[in-house]
């Protein structure tokens, strides 16, 4: 599946939900909550959480948590240019367009 299928898919699977009709700037306050429970998995995996109320998670799993979070992440990011129709193949694009320029290199 590349970035525009999933898009689509996530568009469709909010809309069954009524998921889709919320503003963009509820979806933006969903992206903070996802990049908080981002930063949660990288520091679970990079200097720990001696929680005591959390139990001790192997290296696999705090890798599965670390994926499904930056998923989390993405999907945020599609949902908020999906609901002012960026493509998010152009996302990608300005992305490395801004980079190679900033930086002044060839790819």
């Amino acid at each position: 599946m590349d970035i525009d299928e999933h898009q689509q898919w996530l568009v469709n699977f909010y809309k069954q939900r009524n998921w889709y009709d919320y503003s963009p700037f509820i979806h933006l306050n969903f992206l903070t909550e996802e990049v908080g429970e981002l930063a949660r998995a990288v520091r679970a995996i990079e200097i720990g959480r001696d929680h005591p109320g959390e139990t001790h998670q192997t290296p696999a799993a705090l890798n599965a948590n670390l994926n499904e979070e930056l998923a989390d992440v993405m999907d945020q990011v599609l949902m908020v240019a999906s609901q002012y129709n960026i493509d998010p193949q152009e996302l990608l694009q300005a992305s490395q367009d801004k980079l190679t320029a900033r930086f002044h290199t060839e790819n």
